[in-house]
């Protein structure tokens, strides 16, 4: 294996607790999405984010149509993404925290100089600026390292597509085998596996032993070399990739 040079963050629910915020927006428009397609099943902020944890905004409008057969245009679709980005932001401005025990992992790593830090999110990318910044986290990464599926690629697409983790790969200049990412959910695993990164599957953000064992199995099932429960273990699950 090359020598590892590089880490490639997930941002919600890895670094930002974030996804039960913004699931709770997503769950209203998708909400008013569903009635105004005479759709009689309705969601809430967790039963939306059991189902599509990982994926940003345009991907769930995408399997909500695919679900319940029905077909929004593309004006539709836009729309209805723009206005759940500004509904989550301001919430993330007003509420969102870091992940436990995540901030002295940063500021290790940030302090070494021995890795260069990324985010790679499905997320638009004012809503992961947001997030960085408001849990004080923005200093670790610089401005053009933080990429979004959803901005940051000439057409949108979200986990688990590899594309944005190549994408990331490409502008900072190294090769998917010299990086390690760490995900939280299937569909972020996949997409680093897919690029070829050897991931690192974190679960402490999931509530309970229950969920967490669950969800260790989940991100095993998509190819992430190494579990980690917290954030302390993350230098010991780092050298167990670095010595395959």
């Amino acid at each position: 294996m090359p020598q590892i040079t590089q880490i490639l963050f997930d941002c919600d629910n890895t670094l930002v607790l974030s996804e039960e915020l913004a699931f709770e927006a997503c769950a209203e428009l998708s909400n008013e999405m569903l009635a105004k397609q005479n759709v009689s099943d309705r969601y809430t902020g967790p039963g939306l984010m059991t189902t599509f944890v990982g994926q940003n905004f345009r991907g769930v409008v995408t399997g909500l149509q695919q679900k319940h057969g029905f077909k929004l245009s593309d004006a539709e679709v836009d729309e209805y993404v723009s206005r759940e980005l500004g509904k989550v932001i301001e919430t993330l401005k007003a509420k969102a925290e870091p992940c436990v025990g995540v901030m002295p992992v940063l500021e290790n790593l940030y302090k070494s100089k021995k890795y260069g830090l990324a985010v790679v999110s499905s997320s638009a990318l004012s809503r992961v600026q947001a997030s960085v910044e408001k849990v004080g986290q923005d200093k670790f990464f610089p401005p053009d390292h933080i990429f979004s599926a959803a901005t940051s690629l000439p057409v949108p697409t979200t986990k688990p597509d590899p594309a944005i983790y190549l994408h990331a790969c490409k502008v900072i200049g190294k090769e998917p085998g010299e990086c390690v990412a760490v995900e939280d959910s299937r569909s972020g695993s996949l997409s680093a596996v897919r690029a070829g990164i050897p991931t690192i599957g974190y679960v402490g953000s999931y509530g309970g032993v229950i969920k967490q064992k669950e969800m260790a199995e989940v991100l095993k099932e998509a190819g992430v070399k190494v579990i980690m429960d917290d954030w302390n273990q993350f230098d010991d699950c780092l050298a167990k990739i670095e010595a395959m």
